[in-house]
């Protein structure tokens, strides 16, 4: 790729197809710090509706000095905004294509009898057909590009979070005799232990009203944060009890979506099932 490709890959984002998509990825190696193109190749993956991008908005965030700035990048219509110009261009080809002679052709599809002998025997019963995990996860949407829009930081954040967190293990090093600790050091030590006995400082009881007081200024209503991005957002994570929680929250929010909230709930308790 030289220059002059990538000045105007800068202007127009969205005209970024797979060969250069791919050329950006030895620039990267070389110099894993070059922002810009990891923004072009995120831009790729977005316009390709990607199961990659989400993770791929991880990768850029940590190689970027300012994250507020690639969040209003991404929240912008300059990013959003898919080019359909060639995509239109072939329809309009195939419209305008001069046709001669044509023939209709019915494919029969192929259909297992013993398969159809089990589901007719099933809806004669009146049992519903278990959906299946990837069914789940496709009426979920997972692997879907997070749609941020610029009133979302929060739930950028949250995407930003690490999943799980693992205790780092250090391993405990022997503690030295310290030379320095000199007897004048370890009587100081005593004089002070000596004068807090004496001192006695007590610390005041809170009382109970002032106690409720503190608590719930502690713990403020967070509800209006809650957004249907953010709730994709634990459900990407695996915190399916958080996924949740976010969808009851956001049927009180929004009542009259709660039947479509109700049937998210109900598949990700499926999904929790076969993932526990």
């Amino acid at each position: 790729m030289n220059s002059t490709d990538y000045i105007y890959l800068l202007n127009k984002p969205y005209a970024i197809n797979d060969r250069q998509f791919r050329e950006l990825e030895p620039i990267l190696e070389k110099y894993p710090y070059f922002q810009s193109a990891r923004v072009l190749q995120l831009k790729h993956l977005y316009n390709l509706d990607s199961y990659q991008y989400n993770d791929a908005l991880k990768k850029t965030a940590a190689y970027t000095q300012d994250r507020g700035v690639l969040f209003d990048f991404i929240t912008t219509t300059q990013f959003t905004t898919i080019d359909n110009t060639l995509y239109d261009r072939k329809v309009a080809e195939l419209l305008n294509m001069e046709v001669i002679d044509s023939e209709v052709v019915v494919v029969q599809p192929m259909v297992d009898p013993l398969q159809q002998s089990l589901l007719a025997t099933i809806e004669k019963s009146g049992e519903v057909v278990p959906r299946g995990e990837s069914q789940t996860a496709e009426a979920l949407e997972l692997g879907k590009p997070l749609p941020f829009n610029t009133e979302e930081k929060h739930s950028f954040q949250k995407w930003l979070q690490l999943s799980r967190f693992k205790p780092i293990e250090r391993k405990e090093i022997p503690a030295e005799s310290n030379p320095t600790d000199t007897a004048a050091t370890r009587s100081k030590k005593l004089e002070l232990i000596d004068k807090f006995i004496e001192t006695n400082p007590k610390i005041p009881a809170i009382s109970k009203e002032s106690a409720l007081t503190a608590i719930a200024m502690e713990t403020p209503d967070k509800s209006y944060l809650m957004t249907e991005t953010l709730a994709k957002v634990y459900l990407e994570q695996k915190k399916y009890q958080r996924a949740i929680q976010a969808y009851e929250i956001l049927i009180l929010k929004y009542p009259e979506k709660s039947s479509f909230f109700a049937d998210r709930i109900e598949e990700i308790k499926k999904l929790q099932q076969n993932n526990p």
